[in-house]
């Protein structure tokens, strides 16, 4: 079992056994835990064994919060992987806490706070306007980036469209239709990306609150699992390339709010997200060449590309027809598997012997 999938399970057995409280705290640190894959981070054993100490009942969150804190200043001496889950680690406890208040306010303003709650100590500007343009590079767009709002205008584009949203009517609209425009407000806002980072995080924290105060019971699950898949998906809903014939779309966005909020089973796969996808006339096959593997600080390497391209023509292929077509040994391959599964890339459906290979990127 991979590290992802242990937290995974761990956690939700405390969904399994159904104590209230302890559901709704595993489902808020479910969340928190996920969200940090938009931006490539893992969190570390000892926020787990945290998370289930609050869980139980054995520690406040406000205590939980502390342990991580006080765990990280204490470490004078840490190691790589250590620093690059300390900010992990410190903003899912901080998701956990915003996730089990009940208090919310609908205004820039709450946004503005919940950032600067999230990321206080972690990014130097945490809750602060940007003050300059940003371009990023985005693997789902081949390189490219989405237009962002200009940084003079940021405060003026928030305010119309919270405005906006504040006046429009949910009345006499069908939930399937009020998720949809939920799916667009959020792809607007996300839009702007007033900060200078942590934008995805902190609008998901939003969205999340908001939703729930029409009374929506939010899925942990579509976080939980799919948090790269989001991101891709606002990154989709805001970019137009006309020479090359791609719209911006809110499909995929919609998807993800049908699993997140209506329990539907849409199966959210980010290659078919990618601008250059192209898929047989029978849709079960695809022409996708992985030029780049990149997702935050995390990347491919060539080996990694060129095995994920193997995979993506042959799902069905064994490791070591993998390791014959590539001319790498077997014991290659099983290194570039297990890599490949550990960093979410790949996963395996309806067992070893009969089953086949998923790419998720």
């Amino acid at each position: 079992m991979s590290d992802e999938m242990k937290w995974q399970y761990d956690l939700e057995e405390y969904i399994r056994q159904g104590e209230p409280g302890r559901v709704e705290k595993s489902w808020a640190w479910q969340t928190a835990i996920g969200l940090q894959a938009v931006d490539g981070l893992k969190t570390s054993e000892y926020l787990l064994d945290t998370a289930k100490e609050h869980i139980e009942g054995n520690i406040t969150i406000d205590e939980a919060q502390k342990r991580i804190q006080r765990y990280y200043e204490q470490r004078t001496e840490r190691t790589k992987i250590e620093d690059e889950t300390k900010e992990a680690d410190i903003v899912s406890a901080r998701i956990a806490k915003l996730l089990g208040e009940k208090s919310f306010q609908f205004s820039p303003a709450e946004w503005l706070n919940i950032h600067r709650r999230l990321f206080e100590g972690v990014f130097k500007h945490a809750g602060q306007i940007r003050q300059y343009n940003i371009t990023k590079k985005e693997w789902v767009l081949s390189g490219d980036t989405v237009i962002y709002a200009d940084h003079n205008s940021i405060c003026d584009t928030l305010d119309y469209d919270f405005a906006t949203e504040k006046q429009f009517s949910y009345e006499g609209l069908s939930v399937e239709v009020s998720v949809r425009h939920l799916a667009k407000f959020a792809s607007d806002i996300w839009q702007i990306h007033p900060f200078c980072e942590g934008n995805t995080r902190a609008t998901a924290v939003f969205m999340i609150k908001y939703m729930k105060t029409f009374g929506f019971r939010v899925n942990n699950d579509a976080f939980e699992k799919n948090s790269w898949y989001f991101r891709n998906a606002l990154v989709r809903a805001n970019y137009n390339n006309l020479q090359k014939g791609i719209h911006s779309t809110t499909k995929f966005l919609e998807m993800f709010f049908g699993n997140l909020l209506l329990d539907t089973k849409h199966d959210l796969k980010n290659r078919i997200m990618h601008v250059d996808y192209v898929a047989d006339d029978n849709h079960q096959s695809v022409n996708f060449k992985i030029s780049k593997c990149q997702f935050g600080t995390l990347e491919c390497s060539l080996e990694e590309v060129a095995l994920l391209e193997l995979i993506a023509k042959k799902p069905t292929a064994k490791q070591q027809e993998l390791a014959d077509a590539s001319g790498k040994s077997l014991r290659t391959i099983k290194r570039l598997m297990k890599s490949l599964q550990e960093k979410n890339y790949i996963r395996r459906e309806n067992g070893k012997r009969y089953g086949k290979w998923e790419v998720l990127i």
